[in-house]
């Protein structure tokens, strides 16, 4: 057994480029997901298997399954998997004009929030995302269905010290932007090319440490009557005036 992916939509998106091995489990006479034993078939890789409901259910384990669950047949696989790549490899990568922006996740523990953040940074094109390796939501089963696949497209890097990484992006030219409810307008904010956006922990915001390497503060205008966004809400939103004025 390999990593096992969950979700209709996720595995569709995995499906496309699923690696050779992988089998696509099924309920037994579920006529629900004949779409996707299509997709499997046709891509000449991945075996499809029937199983009964309670088979199912051990396979997929706390996972809401809707009665599919492909597994990639390999834990070093990428076929479903995100994309890893390091702080240092990815500023290696970038060339001179482009618009690069970077999303930063500091402490972001509700893998539901990590999916809903993955699926807005696949829609907005971001080119990196990077997380901490410890107090921190990381890429399993839940986060790649929440985000409906789109998670499968996100480039991301799993780190020991995130202010650290942010210094190396500073280094190669990224001026970075932490959000907090009591920062300048984004709305106001003309962003630079190469943008790393820094969203802190659902709870307690950003930790000091990382604040302090912010190169500005910036919030997002609100008239309602609750004080703050819900995190991955807050992300989509400086995702999207990123794009809005690059």
């Amino acid at each position: 057994m390999g990593d096992k992916i969950t979700g209709i939509h996720a595995i569709e998106e995995a499906l496309k480029k699923a690696p050779r091995g992988s089998t696509l489990y099924l309920v037994r006479g579920d006529k629900r997901n004949a779409g996707l034993e299509n997709q499997a078939l046709s891509n000449g890789k991945t075996a499809v298997k029937k199983v009964s409901e309670f088979e199912l259910e051990k396979l997929a384990g706390n996972s809401d399954h809707r009665g599919a669950v492909l597994d990639l047949g390999s834990k070093t696989s990428a076929g479903g998997r995100i994309r890893e790549m390091s702080v240092q490899e990815f500023c290696q990568g970038l060339k001179e004009d482009q618009n690069v922006l970077v999303l930063a996740l500091d402490e972001i523990t509700d893998p539901h929030n990590l999916g809903a953040i993955l699926r807005s940074a696949d829609q907005f094109s971001v080119a990196l995302v990077i997380v901490p390796e410890r107090r921190s939501a990381s890429a399993n089963e839940t986060v790649i269905r929440i985000s409906s696949g789109a998670a499968q497209y996100v480039t991301m890097a799993t780190v020991r010290n995130l202010a650290h990484e942010l210094d190396v992006l500073k280094d190669n030219g990224f001026w970075v932007y932490g959000a907090d409810m009591n920062g300048e307008s984004s709305y106001n904010t003309k962003f630079p090319k190469r943008t790393v956006i820094v969203m802190g922990s659902e709870g307690s915001g950003m930790r000091s440490l990382v604040r302090a390497k912010c190169d500005h503060i910036i919030s997002i205008p609100m008239t309602g009557h609750i004080d703050s966004l819900n995190v991955s809400v807050a992300a989509g939103i400086l995702l999207y005036e990123f794009r809005r004025t690059c």
